[in-house]
């Protein structure tokens, strides 16, 4: 394992050599929206009601059956609902991709996106150019129902980290593509990939279905990088030439990657390939260095120019040089200016 940086919360672990020739060669780095690119905590920025109910109605019902919920716009409803007094709920299941269900009051709750309205047959209370307006808008909209009939939308944001367009920009220049993958609508990642200048973006991406996007990519004979952070995105990490872990995620996904990031922040990805592509520029240098020596000394030791020799000691004396000058050149690989790790 290789350690850089600045004490261990600023460091790049390195868990093997292959990871490190591998990411001088990638062709494309995928990265995980959610707690990658944004920061993952994202805000309620507006509610709207259907007819017969109010702004409250919406966030206590989906305050309710949110309460079991780990994902991040579960938590930003309740932070939204706090001092507020849910509906309560029970039973609540997950449905991966399109959000959840409980029991709220006796009756049957939804909340989630679009898909799940439509896979459920809600009734949409003709709000459905609300939830376009809203979703254009490059928010995530969450539907919240019960009794098969539409409650009113919950507009969440996610703010973009600060690094994120830097990071693109940056991994663009050096020749690497840049993917955003996300479950959230088209029109919100594709706001979010404007933002940033990220060209591919792979939206309403269901969590078992992340893999399949990394084989896609390798399938065109793409040397694939993939930066996430949750359980669902391990097998993805796994799949991929070069898995990226932000160190601040789950434990699942670091045993999985190749490369930690201590920070979660996606331009140490760009350090991460930069050091990569220095230490493999030391290596090929040395490996010139040791056989430059075997090439010229060893002939004229032997003797092969005659009368042009040298003698055997001189030669011994010549390898350790050559030993010392490998060993000088990589230690000056403390001194290369690699972005992001300075």
């Amino acid at each position: 394992m290789i350690g850089t940086g600045r004490g261990a919360q600023n460091g790049i672990l390195i868990k093997n050599a292959s990871a490190l020739e591998n990411a001088t060669h990638l062709d494309v780095v995928i990265f995980d929206k959610t707690g990658t690119l944004t920061l993952g905590k994202p805000e309620v920025v507006e509610v709207a009601a259907a007819a017969g109910r109010t702004e409250d109605d919406v966030l206590a019902l989906a305050a309710g059956m949110e309460q079991h919920s780990e994902h991040p716009l579960a938590h930003a409803i309740l932070e939204r609902s706090k001092g507020m007094q849910a509906l309560p709920a029970d039973g609540f299941t997950n449905i991966d991709g399109m959000g959840a269900r409980a029991r709220s009051e006796g009756e049957p709750g939804l909340v989630g996106n679009r898909r799940l309205m439509d896979a459920e047959g809600v009734d949409l209370a003709g709000m459905e150019e609300m939830a376009e307006r809203m979703a254009g808008g490059g928010r995530t909209v969450v539907h919240v129902a019960r009794g098969g009939r539409l409650w009113g939308l919950i507009a969440i944001a996610d703010a973009v980290r600060p690094t994120s367009e830097a990071a693109v920009a940056a991994l663009k220049k050096r020749g690497v593509d840049v993917a955003m993958l996300t479950g959230d609508n088209r029109a919100t990642a594709e706001r979010i990939g404007r933002e940033l200048g990220v060209t591919l973006v792979l939206a309403e991406v269901l969590p078992g279905q992340k893999t399949e996007q990394v084989k896609a990519l390798q399938a065109q004979g793409k040397k694939v990088g993939m930066v996430g952070d949750g359980i669902n995105d391990a097998p993805a990490l796994t799949q991929a030439d070069v898995g990226f872990a932000i160190g601040a995620g789950t434990d699942v996904a670091m045993e999985s990657a190749d490369v930690v990031l201590m920070r979660s922040d996606p331009f140490d990805v760009v350090a991460a390939v930069g050091l990569s592509r220095v230490t493999l520029r030391k290596m090929h240098q040395n490996l010139w260095w040791a056989v430059g020596y075997n090439v010229i000394a060893f002939p004229f030791a032997a003797g092969v120019f005659y009368p042009l020799t040298i003698s055997p000691e001189v030669a011994a004396l010549a390898m350790s040089g050559s030993s010392l000058i490998v060993a000088a050149n990589a230690l000056l690989l403390k001194r290369a200016n690699v972005e992001g790790l300075k």
